[in-house]
């Protein structure tokens, strides 16, 4: 790993002049392939940072599916990935198969995400709910129908509920801060692993309501609305400022990246890692999500033996 040190100051420099508008970008001779699957949460991030280290590095391949965080372990953990993306921290099942199979890894945290709530911009009657509303509307055996069954001032109008699947890190996420169990939740609603899919269906019924995270509303402000969330000091709504400060609760998250141990030994991994965490505090912010702080990047960096002492 240590002959990835030279190779990293290089490609800061590429990434530099790139990002000056140079045309002439030196690359590396770096070669292979980086498997990556996992989070839809986590894939705008991941997604961003592959296609910056590919055009420094043409000879790597890296590829990012979204199959959902359950469904990301299930392949990272029979050794199918070099990197996981997750919006929740691996459960004691999926790190038992994990261990079973032999893969080691690493939990590194790369950005904040605020689990942002949902409606059609025509919804002229929703812009708080609190956590009580949401655990009557989502729970097991809800009895809400209409939007009258959460206030009686409200439309008598059925609800067009839409969320993540089941393999979701969001799904297990909401449901555990929510409902108060994880994977508790009624099943009928539209799901999907894909955010982009929700948004549809959301911008499309105006008595929709759905979740996902906040990312997928700043790249579709015109066609969504931002309902504030009351967890008990009043109603705040999603942003830079209440995300990174902790103030939107119980929604705000770590989003996280396991990488294996054993990937990680191949430098084109030990490369794209080292980019992906050197890169983070300019990428992801314009990815929609709220980045860490440049030290505990660095941190992360030190426990992986990658980066400049």
């Amino acid at each position: 790993m240590n002959e990835s040190m030279p190779r990293a100051l290089a490609l800061g420099l590429a990434f530099a002049l790139a990002a000056c508008g140079g045309d002439a970008a030196p690359t590396s001779d770096l070669t292979g392939a980086v498997a990556i699957d996992g989070s839809s949460t986590v894939f705008p991030v991941s997604e961003a940072m592959a296609e910056e280290f590919q055009a420094l590095n043409r000879g790597v391949r890296v590829t990012v599916g979204f199959s959902g965080t359950g469904g990301g372990f299930k392949r990272f953990c029979a050794g199918e990935l070099d990197i996981s993306d997750a919006s929740r921290p691996i459960k004691d099942s999926e790190a038992a198969i994990c261990a079973e199979n032999g893969v080691e890894y690493v939990e590194v945290p790369v950005a904040w995400d605020g689990l942002s709530v949902m409606v059609n911009p025509q919804n002229d009657f929703v812009d708080c709910l609190t956590v009580e509303d949401l655990k009557r509307i989502w729970e097991p055996g809800s009895q809400v129908r209409t939007w009258r069954d959460v206030r009686p001032e409200w439309p008598d109008e059925e609800i067009a509920l839409y969320g993540p699947g089941v393999d979701s890190g969001t799904f297990d996420y909401f449901t555990e801060e929510i409902v108060g169990e994880t994977d508790a939740s009624r099943g009928d609603y539209q799901a999907s692993e894909d955010d982009n899919i929700l948004v549809q269906g959301i911008a499309g019924d105006r008595y929709a309501l759905g979740y996902f995270g906040y990312a997928y509303y700043v790249e579709n402000t015109d066609k969504l609305k931002l309902v504030a969330v009351d967890g008990g000091e009043g109603c705040v709504a999603p942003s830079k400022e209440t995300i990174e400060s902790g103030t939107y609760k119980p929604l705000s998250r770590p989003l996280l990246i396991y990488v294996s141990r054993r990937a990680i030994e191949r430098p084109e991994v030990a490369a794209f890692v080292e980019f992906y965490l050197t890169h983070a505090p300019e990428l992801v912010p314009s990815t929609g999500y709220v980045a860490l702080s440049p030290e505990e990047y660095g941190a992360k960096l030190e426990e992986l033996g990658l980066g400049g002492a």
